[in-house]
């Protein structure tokens, strides 16, 4: 049983991968079961993950194993610095004498994260599909902003012109619009009159004496009949 590569240095946040590849012998016919143990500062080992002969794969939160028979491959998926340690396999195969056989050990090294300057995160972003699509969005929408402010400053050209509202304006370029209803209002305008009085005194109007008037009688004689002369 070997286990490779036999040192492997990644920043948390990756993911590691080792090989362990069994003896075809062991792979005859026989069952078995292939175990990974981790163990640190030279402590016992700790079981992590387990697949037996039959299985193709299997995968934990931390672990995947993958049976590409006779080679057994192990990923310990994102990283941090507590994985480091030393890494092995343990092949126990099931007959009428059961055989335990170990690999050598692996070491993992896992470093901290990288701290991106100003430099590689312009490049992260420049590389970013969705901050390019943003960028995208937004220059469509501002030309779109152009657009608006170059046709409302053409009918407002028009309307200084030929004495056209914005409105009126639009509905001349569709021809489909209708000019809405003038409603006349007629307004009131209320005011107050005030009379002054007079402030001086009232005089009491001149009377005048009654005139008397006299009454005669005239009187003419009875006119006499003209004889004529002879």
């Amino acid at each position: 049983v070997t286990i490779s590569p036999a040192v492997l240095t990644l920043p948390e946040g990756h993911k590691a991968t080792f090989f362990c590849n069994i003896s075809t012998e062991t792979d005859s016919g026989s069952e078995y079961s292939l175990n990974w143990y981790k163990e640190t500062n030279h402590s016992q080992g700790q079981k992590t993950a387990e697949i037996s002969r039959y299985k193709p794969m299997t995968e934990t939160e931390k672990y995947r194993l993958i049976n590409r028979t006779p080679v057994f491959e192990i990923e310990i998926l994102n990283l941090h610095q507590k994985d480091s340690g030393s890494y092995y396999c343990v092949l126990i195969t099931f007959s009428e004498l059961n055989k335990v056989m170990e690999s050598s050990r692996s070491q993992l090294i896992v470093t901290a994260a990288p701290q991106m300057n100003a430099t590689d995160e312009r490049e992260t972003e420049e590389g970013n599909p969705s901050e390019n699509v943003k960028a995208m969005l937004l220059g469509i929408i501002l030309l779109a902003g152009v657009v608006v402010l170059l046709i409302f400053g053409y009918l407002t050209l028009m309307y200084r012109r030929g004495g056209m509202t914005p409105l009126e304006a639009m509905q001349t370029q569709s021809g489909n619009w209708e000019k809405p209803p003038v409603v006349s209002i007629s307004t009131v305008d209320y005011g107050v009159l005030e009379f002054h009085r007079d402030q001086h005194t009232l005089v009491p109007p001149k009377t005048e004496p009654a005139e008397q008037t006299e009454y005669a009688t005239i009187i003419f004689p009875e006119e006499k009949p003209v004889t004529p002369e002879r």
